[in-house]
């Protein structure tokens, strides 16, 4: 299969979670495969997840192509749901979990999936193609709910008269409606250097498909995952995710109980070690992709203390 999207930091990432033969490892973001065909490369197990049913659909015909079908296994769900699935399948722990948070390549490249405003489209976002999407989100919703989900996941301070203007506008059905109403209320000059309407298309589709509630999620189910000495690795491309992954991090490999005053048998155990710093691409690696020039990779290693128990 040639994939049409380039993994972002594919040799840091594979470093990272040094991969063996006979290991089993999660990929949690499936998208075109990218990570998962290097996995498999080494000799290990992948269990792959995916919401996006195209996606889904691509990796079953790589699998029935003959691409190493006995160790690729794909999970058509969120990989919120990752320590459920596995359950299922009889896997208890596992050697590593790579995440690549965001929309993918393939998905962008769609105008009919509406997420991007480089081409006209229908206004849909969904990455698991169900649900609400964003027209109708826009096109219901009050505008102090909108400027709110602009603000709180786009970091627009322009929020309210772009929500007023989009309530002014409705109804809207297509990514270039979105895009001409937000470049209208913020007074957009063809020769800006960044479209402005770049952060509320960020904020909507974040909202419509529940993104930093995934992560979360998807972070603690890894936890539970890990065996001793398991290889956490994240990608994320936005200050939102990164600073989700950082504070996980550092929570998760810090000693805690509260108070430096309790006794050592009541302090929690650090939960990670190993914790890297921010890794970001080379030169080289964006000149090839451009995609890759806002990518961050964190990574850790899984120690043997217990899972801090979900909320």
């Amino acid at each position: 299969m040639n994939s049409p999207h380039v993994p972002v930091l594919l040799d840091e990432v594979i470093e990272a979670l040094d991969p063996r033969p006979g290991d089993v490892l999660i990929d949690a973001t499936f998208g075109a495969g990218g990570y998962t065909r290097a996995l498999l490369e080494r000799g290990a197990t992948v269990h792959a997840f995916d919401r996006d049913p195209d996606a889904i659909a691509a990796g079953r015909a790589w699998r029935e192509a003959g691409e190493n079908p006995p160790r690729l296994v794909l999970h058509p769900r969120r990989f919120s749901e990752m320590v459920e699935a596995l359950g299922s399948s009889g896997v208890a722990h596992v050697d590593g979990v790579v995440m690549d948070i965001g929309v993918s390549s393939m998905q962008l490249d769609q105008a009919e999936r509406g997420f991007a405003f480089s081409s006209d489209g229908p206004l849909d976002m969904r990455m698991s193609q169900e649900g609400e999407s964003a027209a109708d989100f826009l096109n219901t919703a009050e505008a102090d709910a909108i400027a709110d989900v602009l603000y709180t996941y786009g970091e627009e301070r322009q929020s309210r008269r772009i929500a007023r203007a989009i309530v002014a506008a409705r109804p809207l059905t297509t990514t270039g409606d979105f895009a001409r109403v937000v470049r209208q209320a913020l007074g957009y000059r063809p020769h800006d250097k960044k479209d402005p309407a770049t952060r509320s298309f960020q904020a909507v589709r974040i909202h419509v498909n529940g993104e930093l509630d995934e992560l979360e999620q998807g972070l603690a189910g890894a936890e539970r995952l890990l065996r001793n000495g398991g290889r956490l690795a994240v990608v994320s491309f936005h200050s939102l995710e990164d600073r989700i992954v950082k504070r996980f991090l550092r929570d998760a490999s810090s000693v805690s109980g509260g108070s430096r005053h309790l006794p050592l048998a009541d302090q929690a155990e650090p939960r990670f070690a190993k914790v890297s710093k921010a890794i970001r691409p080379g030169e080289a690696e964006i000149e090839r992709n451009p995609r890759a020039r806002s990518s961050v990779l964190r990574h850790a290693r899984r120690t043997s203390a217990p899972a801090r128990e979900a909320a």
